[in-house]
């Protein structure tokens, strides 16, 4: 297994598979969960924006998505070697 890490860490062009989610907050869990995130999806953090690193955008699966620093810390990713 390899070291596991929130999505919002990766470097840009880094790639890992969810491993799970870190949040307490149920609400955002599911919310992440209802978007596309599981267990086992292969992500790559793409473009990190110019204020504060908000948005993060990364690609899932073939779909792009943006999210806020926040929902990207409570998403763990397992790093691909």
């Amino acid at each position: 297994m390899g070291k596991v890490v929130e999505l919002n860490s990766l470097s840009l062009g880094q790639m890992g598979r969810v491993a799970g989610f870190s949040s307490e907050d149920t609400e955002l869990e599911t919310k992440l969960r209802e978007i596309g995130f599981a267990e086992g999806d292969e992500v790559e953090l793409l473009h990190r924006g110019p204020i504060g690193g908000t948005p993060v955008s990364v690609r899932l699966a073939r779909t792009i998505i943006a999210l806020r620093r926040k929902e990207a810390a409570a998403i763990l990713v397992e790093l691909q070697e």
